[in-house]
């Protein structure tokens, strides 16, 4: 490996001397360390490295290094979009479901990745398009979820629903989470839905908080195509999140398209735990 790149909490002092130790490290062994420009303007030391703007630093890269927690690692994903590169995830944050390496495994991960030998999983993603009279407003990548929800003062939303052209139903409810495997343990969860083993393929669809009680989540196959057509008062609030990161107003009208995206965000697995350990541990499964 030649050039890796390197993404990091940048509010968190913590993360920017780690950042800083790693790309000594790299510049060590020969390896050009890449951070995008956001970081590199809170590094103290730039001259061994080289900066890019946050969609450009991965382009050619051979891996990235995502120092920070799940947040990181989901915003980092999102921008790198369709390069095939592996992701290293360290986990510095708190909950920490995708970022399983910890501080202590990084340095034996690097030697190792340095050298080849890892093993990657694949988690798939999503695309979200908004449509407004007929045109394509918004389209948007995600690794988590996708969510509409109504304002704090908005009455319930119906959100006409459709998969692969079949109506579905029309939900009444506070919201609906749309979701990946990956994002399942995360808003889905909090809402009652399932937790996905995250090298399936499919889509979760979980209403917020439904007026019909008998309205529970739902899990279609990846290759589904979802329509969801808005109705409600054009003085009420309705939003449109992707990954809880980013987001936009959404009128009475629109209809929100989501499908699988045509490539996968890749993971460099851990070689001290496997998923369930990581949903035992994060969960607390098995605690009294």
């Amino acid at each position: 490996m030649k050039k890796i790149a390197i993404f990091a909490k940048v509010h968190d002092p913590r993360c920017l001397g780690v950042a800083e130790e790693l790309i000594e490290w790299l510049a060590a062994r020969g390896v050009t360390a890449h951070v995008e420009e956001h970081l590199s303007r809170r590094l103290r030391r730039t001259t061994l490295a080289e900066s890019a703007e946050s969609s450009e630093v991965a382009r050619d890269a051979d891996l990235v290094v995502v120092l920070g927690g799940d947040g990181t690692l989901i915003a980092a994903a999102r921008l790198i979009g369709e390069q095939d590169v592996p992701i290293l995830a360290v986990n510095l944050g708190s909950l920490g479901f995708l970022t399983e390496i910890t501080l202590d495994e990084l340095y034996p991960s690097m030697e190792r990745c340095l050298a080849g030998d890892f093993e990657v999983t694949e988690r798939m993603m999503l695309l979200a398009s908004v449509e407004r009279a007929g045109e394509v407003i918004e389209l948007h990548r995600v690794l988590n979820d996708v969510v509409i929800n109504k304002g704090a003062l908005a009455r319930i939303i119906d959100m006409e629903t459709s998969v692969n052209g079949r109506y579905l139903t029309t939900f009444k409810a506070d919201g609906l989470i749309l979701s990946t495997p990956t994002g399942s343990t995360g808003y889905s969860l909090s809402a009652n839905g399932p937790i996905i083993h995250p090298e399936l393929a499919c889509i979760s669809i979980t209403p917020i908080c439904p007026h019909t009680l008998t309205n529970r989540p739902l899990v279609v196959d990846s290759g589904a195509q979802i329509d969801i057509k808005l109705n409600y008062a054009p003085d009420e609030s309705v939003f449109l999140t992707l990954d809880g990161q980013v987001g936009m107003k959404l009128l009475s009208g629109d209809v929100v398209q989501i499908r699988k995206a045509p490539h996968v965000t890749r993971l460099i697995q851990s070689r001290s735990k496997d998923y369930f350990e990581v949903l035992r541990t994060k969960l607390k499964w098995g605690e009294r």
